[in-house]
């Protein structure tokens, strides 16, 4: 059975990620920061400076949460920074964090399908995704759509988590991962399956070679992936090719 957030709702998928993200919005950064000991913070600024080289002008950030990534990559001044998501308590927050920054002239939220983009083909210089795409409902589907809407010769850009390799730091990793991280979870958030399913759905996740064969399957090429802190993360880039 598929990773879900609540295995006795009669949600879909799409359905239990927007409902869980609604739960949780109000503590979601608190939380996230705290977790990874922003370390998060390192992963995603390395993700942006591996953007920098291809100096986009409009940037699609999918599954954009409370807009951290999408923040982030404002230091490479593009043009426009639209960013989607399920979870309309997550854009709130995310809103509030824009309008704080003074960023409100750059991006732009909105409520919207990762698998059912409200763009029209060859819309953005680039796409990128942090911790999101591991909660698409149709991986594939929703990865096409990134595609579709990308200019040609477009990057993509996508941190994920990952399984570490070093089996004594996995053991460890796990450890805290299944154990420690779900109490805490429950404890700040109030939701006693979020910090639950993150776990689950990462072990699903087919990381680093395995993602990769998904990308250039969709369309993608000069596909590479970069690991973080051991493996805890890795960083993917491809491109859409030129015509």
């Amino acid at each position: 059975m598929a990773a879900v957030p609540y295995k006795n709702s009669n949600l879909s998928k799409k359905g239990q990620v927007e409902e869980m993200f609604d739960h949780i919005s109000h503590r979601y950064d608190l939380l996230n920061h705290l977790l990874s000991a922003n370390i998060d913070k390192i992963w995603r600024n390395k993700a942006i400076k591996m953007l920098r080289a291809f100096q986009p002008r409009s940037i699609l950030d999918v599954a954009t949460g409370t807009a951290d990534f999408a923040v982030a990559a404002a230091k490479l001044h593009p043009e426009k920074i639209v960013g989607i998501d399920l979870s309309e308590g997550m854009l709130n927050v995310g809103r509030q964090k824009i309008e704080k920054k003074g960023l409100s002239h750059l991006i732009e939220l909105q409520k919207a399908d990762s698998e059912a983009l409200p763009f029209e083909n060859y819309t953005f210089d680039s796409a990128i995704v942090a911790f999101g795409v591991r909660n698409f409902e149709n991986l594939e589907k929703g990865l096409s759509e990134i595609y579709r809407v990308l200019r040609p010769g477009g990057v993509f850009i996508v941190l994920e988590f990952s399984l570490p390799k070093n089996k004594v730091f996995r053991r460890l990793y796990f450890f805290y991962f299944t154990k420690v991280l779900p109490w805490l979870g429950r404890l700040v958030s109030k939701d006693t399956r979020a910090y639950t399913y993150l776990p689950e759905s990462v072990r699903e996740f087919p990381d680093g070679d395995d993602f990769v064969r998904i990308l250039e399957k969709t369309g993608f090429e000069k596909c590479r992936w970069i690991q973080q802190t051991m493996g805890i993360a890795t960083i993917y880039e491809s491109q859409k090719p030129k015509i």
